[in-house]
């Protein structure tokens, strides 16, 4: 019995399988999140609602209508804002899930390296038993026989 060369293993690349199945909507929709998840676009956005904050308070001073405060706050600010603001979360989580997994696969890699190198050595374990099983059968062997004749 010989022992087995460590087995080699075949190591996808999730990423480059990712990339292929990406259509063009996909990649632009990628391309916008990318963008559109950055603190960057969420003091824009904000910067954007402040704009339009005066002509909702004028309005509502004025014309004693609170419903266009109250759209300002929930359409403008809130969507436009929160939006970017929520995405930067989802990305800063992401990064942390991609780190994560690349961290197990390191340690899978290398747990698998070590298994193997276990299994070389039991290997070697079993076949100096086996032919020290079988030496000790020789020389029993050796010495029965000529007690029998």
């Amino acid at each position: 019995m010989s022992s087995k060369a460590p087995r080699k293993s075949s190591v996808r690349d999730v990423n480059a399988e990712h990339q292929a199945t990406l259509s063009l909507n996909d990649r632009l929709g990628l391309s916008i999140t990318a963008i559109v998840g950055t603190m960057w676009c969420a003091y824009a956005f904000a910067m954007l609602a402040f704009f339009a904050l005066p002509a909702a308070l004028g309005s509502a001073i004025l014309g004693n209508r609170t419903l266009l405060l109250v759209q300002w706050i929930s359409q403008t600010f809130i969507q436009l804002v929160l939006l970017s603001v929520i995405m930067v979360g989802q990305n800063l989580q992401g990064r942390h899930s991609e780190l994560r997994a690349e961290a197990d696969y390191e340690t899978n890699l290398k747990a698998e390296g070590e298994i193997e190198s276990l299994m070389v050595k039991l290997n070697s374990m079993d076949q100096e038993k086996l032919d020290a099983i079988l030496a000790i059968l020789r020389g029993g062997q050796a010495h029965a026989a000529p007690a029998a004749t």
